[in-house]
C-alpha cells in the first residue's frame, strides 16, 4: 500500500461479525444496518437507506442531530477547554448554572453539573437522604431512574430480576393510568385520588418512619408515555410535604420544551424540591444537572455532601448546554413543540380511527405514545405486533421506538425533535400508517 492511500475500511459483513463477536449486549437488538450520518430529523445508514428519526436519538436529540450551533460550539470549546481537574471552575459551567436557575421558578437555584440521567437521580437520591437524615425512596411502579445503585433500586419498569437485592428502603407505588385504571370511580375512570390515598397507606405501613423523598417522572415514558392525570402531582407533592419526603422530579425527557412547556411540571402548578434534567439539557451530548433550592444546598454542604465524580463541572458538555438554551430561546422551540405537539397528536388519533389496533393516543407536546392492542375492548397488550410495525417502520424509511415489556403493552414512544417541520411531522405520520396497515393486512 503506498502512503497516500486510505486503509481498507471494513465490509458490513465484517462489522456486524466484529460487533458479534466483541460488543457485550445490553438490552434488545441492534437495528438491522450500520448508521453512517445523521444531520437535523434524519440518519442515514451505510448503505445509504435515509430514516427519519422519530425517537430523537435516545429521546434527546432535541435540535435534531449535527445543529450547526452545536456543532461551532464543540469545535470552539475542544479546541480552548474541554475537560479539567473536578476542583476547578470554568465560565461555561458558571454561565449553565445561571442561566438554569433563572428559567426555573424559586427557590430552585443551586445547580450541579453532571453527564448522565442515571447520575443525576444517584445525586438527588444521595442529597434528599443527606437533608433529611432518611433513606426512604417511593416512586411509580412503570418508572425508569437509570441503572446504576440507588436509582436502579427506584427503577420498577424492568430491570430488577437477577441482580441481587436492591438498597433496602425502594417502596413502590401504582402508576396513575388513565388508559388502564386499576380503581374505578362511579363512572368508570380511573380515581387516581383514592388511588393515591391507598398507595400512601401502603407506603404507610411498610415505612419504617424513615420516608426521605418520592422520585417520578411528570410524564412516565418507559411505561409507555403516561401522563397523570391533572391535579396528580400536585396533590402527590401534598402526601410528601405531610411526611416531610422531598419530592424529585425527573425531567430527563420532558425537560427543556419537548411537552409544550419548558419544564413540564409548570403546567401542574408544582414545584419540586430537586429536579433533575439530563438527556434533552445536553441535546444528545452527556451532560445532566441536578438543580436545588439554597436552603436544601446550605443543609447539605453543613453535613458534608459529597457527589465528586470525573466529569462534574466539565467545561465542554456546559458550553453546550448554554448553546442548547440560546436556540430553545431564540427559535421559540417551546411554543414550537405544543404547535408540531397538536399536529402529531391529531394525525396519530387520526390513524387510531383507521386502525382498530391502535387502543389510545396520549402524550403531551412531541412526546406521543400510541397503544397497541389485541383487542380495544379487552385492550389486551400487542407486544409482538408491535414489533413487527417498528420493523416495517424500519423498511419504509421511519425510526420508531416501541416498549415491549411484557404486560405493558406495545406502546410507541414518538419524541421527534423540536426543530422537526411540518412536512416530517406528516411523512412520519404517513409511514406509520402505512405500516400500521399493511403490517395487520398480513
Amino acid at each position: 500500500m503506498s502512503a497516500s492511500a486510505a486503509p481498507r475500511q471494513s465490509s458490513s459483513d465484517e462489522v456486524w461479525a466484529d460487533a458479534r463477536a466483541h460488543l457485550l449486549r445490553y438490552g434488545g437488538a441492534f437495528s438491522p444496518q450500520i448508521i453512517a450520518s445523521a444531520a437535523g430529523s434524519w440518519v442515514t445508514t451505510e448503505s445509504g437507506h435515509r430514516l427519519l428519526d422519530f425517537t430523537s436519538g435516545q429521546m434527546s436529540a432535541v435540535l435534531g442531530h449535527a445543529h450547526p450551533d452545536v456543532v461551532a460550539t464543540v469545535q470552539r470549546q475542544a479546541a480552548t477547554l474541554d475537560h479539567l481537574f473536578s476542583g476547578m471552575l470554568s465560565r461555561p459551567v458558571v454561565e449553565l448554572a445561571t442561566r438554569l436557575a433563572a428559567s426555573l421558578p424559586d427557590p430552585l437555584d443551586k445547580v450541579l453539573l453532571l453527564s448522565t440521567g442515571a447520575e443525576s437521580n444517584e445525586a438527588a437520591i444521595r442529597l434528599a437522604k443527606l437533608v433529611t437524615g432518611r433513606f426512604e425512596v417511593v416512586s411509580f411502579a412503570g418508572s425508569w431512574h437509570g441503572m446504576t445503585g440507588a436509582a436502579a433500586a427506584a427503577t420498577y419498569s424492568s430491570g430488577r430480576k437477577g441482580y441481587g437485592p436492591a438498597a433496602p428502603g425502594n417502596i413502590a407505588i401504582p402508576t396513575p393510568n388513565t388508559y388502564r385504571p386499576d380503581v374505578l370511580g362511579p363512572d368508570g375512570e380511573l380515581d387516581w385520588r383514592r388511588q393515591l390515598d391507598n398507595a400512601f397507606a401502603l407506603v404507610d405501613a411498610q415505612s419504617v418512619g424513615s420516608l426521605a423523598a418520592c422520585l417520578v417522572e411528570p410524564v412516565l415514558s418507559s411505561a409507555g408515555i403516561v401522563v397523570p392525570p391533572h391535579g396528580y402531582l400536585a396533590a402527590l407533592a401534598a402526601k410528601c410535604r405531610e411526611r416531610g419526603m422531598l419530592l424529585i422530579l425527573d425531567e430527563a425527557q420532558t425537560g427543556l420544551g419537548r411537552t409544550g412547556d419548558m419544564y413540564a411540571f409548570e403546567r401542574e402548578g408544582v414545584v419540586p424540591d430537586i429536579l433533575t434534567l439530563s438527556k434533552t439539557l445536553g441535546a444528545g451530548l452527556p451532560l445532566s444537572a441536578v438543580v436545588t433550592s439554597s436552603e436544601i444546598e446550605a443543609r447539605a454542604a453543613e453535613r458534608g455532601f459529597l457527589f465528586y465524580t470525573t466529569h462534574v463541572s466539565d467545561p465542554l458538555v456546559a458550553a453546550v448546554g448554554c448553546t442548547v438554551l440560546d436556540v430553545v430561546e431564540r427559535d421559540g422551540l417551546v411554543a414550537r413543540a405544543g404547535e408540531l405537539g397538536a399536529r402529531l397528536h391529531a394525525g396519530l388519533r387520526a390513524i387510531g380511527e383507521r386502525h382498530e389496533v391502535v387502543g389510545d393516543v396520549r402524550g403531551r407536546g412531541l412526546l406521543q405514545g400510541l397503544e397497541l392492542v389485541l383487542d380495544r375492548t379487552t385492550k389486551a397488550p400487542a407486544d409482538a405486533l408491535g414489533a413487527q410495525i417498528t420493523a416495517r417502520c424500519f423498511d419504509l424509511g421511519l425510526h420508531m421506538n416501541v416498549v415491549q415489556m411484557p404486560g405493558w403493552g406495545g406502546t410507541f414512544r414518538i419524541a421527534p425533535p423540536l426543530t422537526a417541520s411540518d412536512a416530517e411531522i406528516d411523512l412520519g405520520l404517513e409511514m406509520l400508517d402505512q405500516a400500521i396497515g399493511e403490517v395487520t393486512a398480513g
